[in-house]
């Protein structure tokens, strides 16, 4: 792919020679070393984000078997959390 864009930022010298140590110890052109890092990010978030919706699907799913479960009635404000311990305790008593 033809690279056409530039972006240019500011480092702190320290960084600035570890990347570029980091490049010559590759063989490499520190450009090509920030692209191929900038690209690993982002596979790496994209990967992850993947991974997160699939972890909320299930936390949905696993709560949804639980919403309207529990009848409430003029005092279930005073007693939700008895009763929410009664409910999980009686589900899953061994």
């Amino acid at each position: 792919m033809a690279k056409t864009e530039i972006y240019s930022w500011r480092l702190d010298p320290e960084t600035k020679m570890g990347l570029e140590e980091e490049a010559r110890r590759e063989g490499i052109s520190l450009a090509q070393l920030m692209d191929r890092t900038a690209r690993q990010l982002l596979e790496d978030r994209r990967r992850n984000r993947k991974d997160d919706d699939q972890e909320q699907a299930r936390i949905h799913a696993a709560a949804a078997k639980s919403i309207g479960a529990i009848a409430a009635g003029p005092d279930f404000s005073q007693n939700v959390s008895a009763k929410v311990r009664a409910r999980l305790k009686q589900r899953h008593a061994r």
